[in-house]
């Protein structure tokens, strides 16, 4: 038991080393946190805030991209535990593509009807067909409200970085993921860094820092969910709390939606995190 919690003394270490250093290479203006309200991203705004406090730097932004099918939980979860950290929260949306499927998930959305970016942005998936559904965690719903919508924010607010809660062990294509990875500009995205704290811990290690810190969870974790992603498509790995539950056997994302699972290394490509 010594061992493991020394262990996991270092793994805190590393990460906060990581943290660190991204506030020597960057202005806290530049930066910004991307916080999903998962366990994840929480953990990281927690480190965040505990080298804030030491080193007496005032935290980043903080930014939540709304995929159109969030948790109700989720956005309470977020709305309480952003006045805990003293942190701004955005929520991001890519307001022109819900417009078009009258807000209603699941309808068709005309590709005429979208605006040029996003027209743009199909074409470069190489989408051929004249409508699509309105789902987030489809191919084309994924890249435009959470992709597109991530690169309109970091272009809009001049973010030069951002701090995200990924991890190796979490999907066989975020397993050769640097702690700093630099995005290049393209034309349909700017210029930016990735900083990634917890790219080293297991998902054993964030429940045991979690509850280590007392660090606020949401609520669906308790219900039984292991990963949490869109409302519609995410559902409970088992009917214990996920702390609980085999965490070294059985597929922490096995509750997310599989053919967008499948296609993660080709999201990822297009800049999806």
């Amino acid at each position: 038991m010594a061992n493991k919690e020394k262990l996991l003394e270092k793994k805190i270490r590393d990460s906060k080393k990581v943290i660190e250093e991204a506030f020597e290479k960057y202005d806290v203006d530049d930066l910004a946190i991307a916080w999903t309200g998962g366990k994840d991203s929480t953990l990281v705004l927690h480190f965040i805030h505990e080298v804030c406090k030491e080193k007496g730097i005032k935290i980043p932004k903080c930014f939540c991209i709304d995929e159109g099918d969030m948790f109700e939980e989720i956005r309470e979860f977020i709305d309480a535990t952003s006045k805990k950290y003293g942190v701004e929260v955005e929520y991001i949306h890519n307001h022109d593509v819900s417009r078009a499927a009258g807000n209603k998930l699941g309808s068709m959305i005309k590709v005429s009807d979208l605006n040029e970016r996003n027209q743009r942005e199909i074409k470069r998936l190489g989408y051929e067909e004249d409508e699509f559904p309105y789902e987030a965690e489809s191919f084309v719903g994924n890249h435009l409200m959470k992709t597109v919508s991530l690169n309109v924010y970091l272009e809009e607010n001049n973010i030069k970085a951002f701090f995200v809660g990924i991890r190796w062990d979490e999907q066989e294509a975020r397993a050769n993921e640097k702690y700093f990875s630099p995005r290049e500009k393209t034309e349909y995205s700017p210029e930016h860094m990735r900083v990634c704290p917890i790219l080293h811990f297991l998902e054993r290690d964030v429940w045991d820092a979690m509850f280590k810190y007392t660090i606020p969870v949401c609520s669906l974790y308790k219900k039984g969910y292991r990963s949490l992603g869109a409302k519609s498509t995410t559902s409970k790995a088992g009917d214990k709390p996920a702390w609980e539950q085999d965490l070294e056997n059985i597929n922490e994302r096995g509750g997310r939606r599989q053919d967008k699972e499948g296609l993660m290394e080709k999201l990822r490509q297009l800049g999806y995190m």
